[in-house]
C-alpha cells in the first residue's frame, strides 16, 4: 500500500508529491473515516490557496462541512476543533519547511492528532481512492448530488478568537506585560496574525521582523531555525527578549537580552520549575524525547523533577503525556505540549506562559535560563539516498550499520568523560541526523563531522554540516 503519512501528516513539494488530487481524496476521506464538519486553516504558502480549495471540494463531495479558517497558526486548529464541537480539523502546512513544500494535519475531534489504527484507516482509502487499480476493484459509489452535498463557511474572526484565547491562558496571573520588550520574529509566517496582537494586547511593546508574507518567503532565513536576525534585533532594541516561531507557529524559540539562544529544552526547564514551585506539575514529572540536551535530565534531577524519554516527534510525546497523565512535554526545537491549555504545540500560549514567568518573577530570560546548564552538543544533517517515505524512513533507522556506529561512538564518549550520540532519519525531510552530546565541544564537533561521513558513505549524498 502507498503510503501517505510521516511523522507529521502528509508532506510534499506543492503541486508535485502533494497535490490537488491528493488534497481532494484527503478531503473526502476524513468525511468517511471522522465526521461530518472540519475546521480548515492554512499557513501563509503561495500554495495554501490551491490546496485549500482542492480540500474544501473534497470535504464538501463527500458530504462534509467546512469552517473555513484562513491563515491561522496550527494550534489555532486544534483549539477550533474543540471549541466549535467539529468532527476534526486540517491545517495546510509544512512547518518549518521551505516554502515550496505543503502538508495536511490532521486533528481529530478532540483536537489531538490521530492515533496510528486512525491513520492506517485513512491510508488505506487513500489507496482506494487514488491507486487505478484499486479504484477498479473497489467502486467508489455513486457521487453525492443536490441537497446531500456538503458547505463550506468562513471563520472571519478565527486569528482574533484564538489569538484572545491565548492571552487568556495569563490573565489569571499577570494582568498585563507592561514594561517587558519583545523582540519578534514571526517567519513570515502564520504568526503573523496572532502573536503581535496578542502581546500588544497585554500592553507589551513589540519589535518586530518577518511580519509580513507573500506566499514566497515563509522560513527563508528567519523564524525558529535561523536565529541571528532576531540575536541581532534584541541587542539593536534592548529588548527584554526575542521570540521566534516557525512557519505554523506551533514551536516557539526565545533568545535572552544578551542575544544568547534559549532553545526548547530550556523553556520546558524554565515552565517545569515554575509548575513545580506552584504545586500543579501532574505526577511531578516531564516529558521529552532522545534528543533532549543533556544538561535538561541533569536539571530535572536537581529540582527533584522525573523525566520521561521518548522517540522524536510530538507524536510520542503526547502519547507518553496521556498514558502518564502529565501535563509538560516537549522537544529542543521548540515544540512544546502544555496540555492545561492545548492539545498541541502551541508557539504563542508557551510564549506567553515565559513572559507570565519572567513578568511575575521579575527575573530576565538570562536569570530564568540559569535553571539548566546545556551540555556541549553538534548536529549534522546528512542528505540521503532512498525515497521519503514511511517504509524507506524505518529501514533506514533499524539499519544493523548504524546500530554499530552508534555502539561505537558511545564506547568513545564513555571513554572520554560520557555523553550520547543519536543517527535518526528525518521523517520529513530526506536527511540523516547526526547529534553527539559530549564533555567537550571539541570531542562533539570532531565525532559527529567522523560519524557523518560514515552515514553518508553508507546511505547518503553528503551532508549540510
Amino acid at each position: 500500500m502507498t503510503r501517505y503519512f510521516g511523522t507529521d501528516g502528509i508532506r510534499g513539494v506543492a503541486n508535485a508529491d502533494l497535490d490537488c488530487e491528493l488534497a481532494f481524496a484527503f478531503g473526502r476521506t476524513v468525511v468517511e473515516k471522522l465526521g461530518t464538519c472540519f475546521v480548515v486553516g492554512r499557513d501563509t504558502r503561495r500554495s495554501g490557496h490551491m490546496l485549500e480549495a482542492a480540500l474544501v471540494a473534497g470535504i464538501t463531495s463527500a458530504g462534509g462541512d467546512a469552517l473555513i479558517a484562513g491563515i491561522v497558526p496550527t494550534p489555532a486548529v486544534a483549539w477550533l476543533v474543540r471549541t466549535l464541537g467539529a468532527s476534526g480539523g486540517i491545517v495546510i502546512s509544512a512547518s518549518h519547511n521551505a516554502p515550496e513544500y505543503n502538508g495536511l494535519k490532521l486533528f481529530d475531534a478532540e483536537g489531538f492528532k490521530p492515533g496510528a489504527e486512525l491513520l492506517e484507516a485513512v491510508e488505506a482509502r487513500l489507496t482506494d481512492l487514488l491507486d487505478p487499480q484499486a479504484a477498479q476493484d473497489k467502486p467508489h459509489g455513486a457521487p453525492l448530488t443536490g441537497a446531500s452535498l456538503g458547505r463550506a463557511f468562513s471563520i472571519a474572526d478565527a486569528a482574533v478568537r484564538y489569538s484572545d484565547y491565548a492571552v487568556s491562558t495569563i490573565t489569571g496571573r499577570v494582568s498585563d506585560l507592561e514594561g517587558i520588550t519583545v523582540a519578534l520574529d514571526c517567519c513570515h509566517g502564520a504568526a503573523a496574525v496572532t502573536t503581535p496582537q496578542a502581546i500588544t494586547s497585554l500592553k507589551g511593546r513589540v519589535v518586530s521582523i518577518n511580519a509580513d508574507f507573500n506566499g514566497d518567503d515563509i522560513n527563508v532565513a528567519c523564524g525558529s531555525t535561523n536565529l541571528e536576525p532576531l540575536a541581532n534585533l534584541v541587542v539593536k532594541s534592548k529588548a527584554s527578549l526575542g521570540i521566534a516561531h516557525d512557519g505554523d507557529a506551533d514551536r516557539v524559540i526565545a533568545v535572552d537580552e544578551t542575544g544568547a539562544v534559549v532553545d526548547g529544552d530550556v523553556i520546558e526547564a524554565i515552565i517545569a520549575r515554575d509548575l513545580k514551585e506552584r504545586g500543579i506539575l501532574a505526577g511531578n514529572t516531564v516529558v521529552t524525547t532522545v534528543m533532549a540536551n543533556l544538561g535538561f535530565a541533569q536539571a530535572m534531577e536537581q529540582l527533584g523533577i522525573e523525566v520521561v524519554e521518548t522517540d522524536v516527534g510530538d507524536a510520542h510525546v503526547l502519547a507518553a503525556m496521556r498514558t502518564g497523565g502529565f501535563v509538560l512535554g516537549g522537544e529542543q526545537s521548540g515544540h512544546i505540549i502544555y496540555l492545561e491549555h492545548n492539545t498541541t504545540g502551541d508557539g504563542l500560549v508557551v510564549a506567553l506562559q515565559l513572559l507570565a514567568i519572567m513578568k511575575e518573577s521579575g527575573r530576565s530570560l538570562s536569570e530564568l535560563a540559569k535553571v539548566m546548564t546545556a551540555r556541549p552538543q553538534k548536529s549534522v544533517s546528512v542528505r540521503r539516498h532512498g525515497d521519503l517515505d514511511a517504509a524507506e524512513t524505518a529501514r533506514i533507522k533499524d539499519a544493523p550499520e548504524l546500530a554499530r556506529l552508534t555502539a561505537e561512538a558511545q564506547a568513545e564518549l564513555e571513554a572520554h568523560g560520557g555523553g550520547k550520540v543519536l543517527l535518526r532519519p528525518s521523517g520529513t525531510e530526506p536527511l540523516i541526523r547526526v547529534t553527539v552530546w559530549a564533555d567537550t565541544e571539541d570531542l562533539a564537533n570532531q565525532l559527529a563531522q567522523r560519524l557523518a561521513q560514515e552515514v553518508a558513505r553508507l546511505f547518503g549524498e553528503g551532508n549540510h554540516g
